[in-house]
């Protein structure tokens, strides 16, 4: 029987490795190929949401966000935290390299998912994967978010901002 999260069947993913495990590796485990990716919190808990982010400033950009922003994207119960493509011509190793190197303050071109580092104990958040054509991710990104939309009311994972 296929996991599912938050309506988001995790069939053909990569199994859960964390945040912390993929920056100190690198994220040299991760296929430099085109897929999606999934972001999951485990806590059951409302987290104590970081007041600064701890992302970098992309294009001199500060990445915090207000507080009632931060919380007013919270969804009460869901894991999925963000949902993510690599379609780029590095794929997967570099898009996930690239938002986790942003959200420990380097200056990297990773904007998406933001919100992300407002979170506490980011090295505890789970990362799995899959892959996919580069003309496949755009499509199973968006049914992977309708999916989680449908469950939760309409709303899109917490760190989304589009789709």
């Amino acid at each position: 029987m296929p996991e599912i999260v938050d309506g988001i069947s995790l069939e053909g993913f990569s199994g859960p490795l964390s945040v912390g495990a993929l920056r100190e590796a690198r994220c040299s485990c991760v296929p430099a190929e085109f897929g999606i990716y999934v972001i999951i919190r485990t806590s059951d808990d409302t987290p104590k949401f970081l007041a600064e982010s701890s992302g970098g400033r992309f294009k001199k950009k500060d990445p915090t966000c207000c507080p009632e922003f931060v919380r007013a994207n919270w969804v009460q119960g869901a894991h999925v935290v963000y949902v993510g493509k690599a379609a780029g011509r590095q794929g997967l190793r570099r898009r996930l390299h690239d938002l986790i190197a942003f959200g420990y303050g380097e200056v990297v071109g990773h904007w998406g998912g933001r919100l992300l580092w407002h979170l506490p104990e980011k090295e505890k958040l789970l990362v799995r994967w899959q892959i996919c054509s580069s003309q496949q991710a755009d499509t199973a990104e968006t049914q992977a978010i309708g999916k989680f939309k449908s469950i939760h009311g309409g709303r899109r994972p917490y760190a989304n901002l589009r789709k």
